[in-house]
């Protein structure tokens, strides 16, 4: 099914990372994706985000190629009419425009919603900004800090920190590709486009989730307390084997804890009031963690997983990007193409397969 969107054309006007995800995402499954590049800057500016090891002779980044893989490229000049008439003219036939322009520099460029949709009336026109109507340059960095997540992560006392992906951007992607598939949906059934915006705040704190709920609901202000889960335990704590692999557990159910016990050949854990259900190991976590790491670093990893993987215990080892895509799973979404003669290793961003 990866030519499933095969008729679809998509006009990409979105440079960085959140647009462009969700252009990989219709490009992934077939659709004719063109990417449009300020002449004037060099192109989207991830093309220059180069590692201090990357060939410099290289035209673009490891970077850009995570979002801009099985895209077509066009470089244009916006400023100037004649290179805004090409633009015009692809409108015409594009069934969408993915945007991130600051508030006021679409209408600047002549390329707002209600310029396109003039040209082509059918086009869904989506837009990702960052602080919505607020002309305010947004960095992912800038909303974790913003949107709360920097507060949340990291050890407990430690200085607030980022995420090591720029997981608002891909939030926010996600969300603009869902309501891009709605707006497909309105547009085969009424034959009518649509006008639909994602700002990275937004999509920041509706991703808060049960984080926002303790405090709007439970009263509780989360605070950063490393990988621990406020609300289960054990879950998140770091647990070291007999051979050194560092692992650890996410212990949803209290059936799911009274099998760690019985794998760690210590049953009656699994049935003391401190520990037998769940909000009494959150109270007691401490004491839980201690008593659990003698006994599980007793064990080899390898034996260790078998049984928990046997016994349906959620664990996972720490791997670091080598061991992962040393992984079956992993390996299965790897894709290898060429273009502009360099060899590029893409990740499929997609997990969706059609049956």
């Amino acid at each position: 099914m990866e030519n499933f969107f095969k008729d679809l054309k998509v006009i990409e006007l979105a440079g960085v990372l959140a647009g462009p995800s969700a252009g990989l995402f219709f490009a992934e499954l077939g659709a004719e994706v063109l990417k449009v590049e300020n002449t004037l800057t060099g192109g989207d500016i991830t093309r220059s985000w180069k590692l201090k090891g990357e060939d410099p002779a290289k035209t673009s980044s490891s970077y850009f190629w995570s979002v801009n893989a099985f895209k077509r490229f066009l470089s244009l000049d916006l400023t100037a009419p004649s290179q805004l008439e090409k633009l015009y003219e692809l409108i015409k036939t594009a069934d969408v425009v993915i945007t991130n322009y600051k508030s006021g520099d679409d209408k600047k460029l002549k390329v707002d919603y209600a310029t396109l949709s003039a040209i082509n009336p059918q086009l869904i026109y989506a837009s990702i900004t960052g602080f919505g109507e607020t002309p305010r340059s947004a960095y992912d960095l800038i909303l974790q800090a913003e949107s709360g997540f920097m507060s949340l992560n990291g050890e407990t006392n430690a200085q607030p920190l980022k995420m090591p992906v720029a997981l608002i951007d891909l939030l926010a992607g996600h969300q603009l590709k869902e309501g891009i598939l709605i707006a497909l949906l309105r547009k085969y059934k009424e034959q009518r486009g649509s006008y639909l915006t994602v700002s990275l705040f937004d999509s920041a704190v509706a991703s808060l989730a049960n984080q926002a709920t303790n405090w709007l609901i439970g009263g509780t202000l989360p605070r950063a307390s490393g990988s621990l889960h406020p609300n289960i335990a054990p879950y998140g704590e770091l647990f070291e084997t007999k051979d050194k692999q560092k692992i650890t557990f996410a212990i949803g159910s209290n059936k799911q804890f009274r099998a760690l016990c019985e794998i760690v050949r210590f049953k009656q854990l699994g049935t003391d009031p401190r520990y037998a259900i769940n909000q009494n190991r959150v109270l007691n976590r401490a004491q839980l963690y201690a008593v659990l790491y003698d006994y599980i670093r007793q064990f080899n990893f390898k034996e260790l997983y078998a049984a928990c993987i046997k016994q349906d215990v959620p664990i996972g080892k720490i791997r670091d990007l080598r061991e992962v895509f040393e992984l079956p799973e992993a390996k299965a979404l790897l894709r290898n193409f060429r273009y502009n003669k360099e060899q590029v290793t893409v990740v499929k961003s997609s997990a969706i397969q059609f049956l």
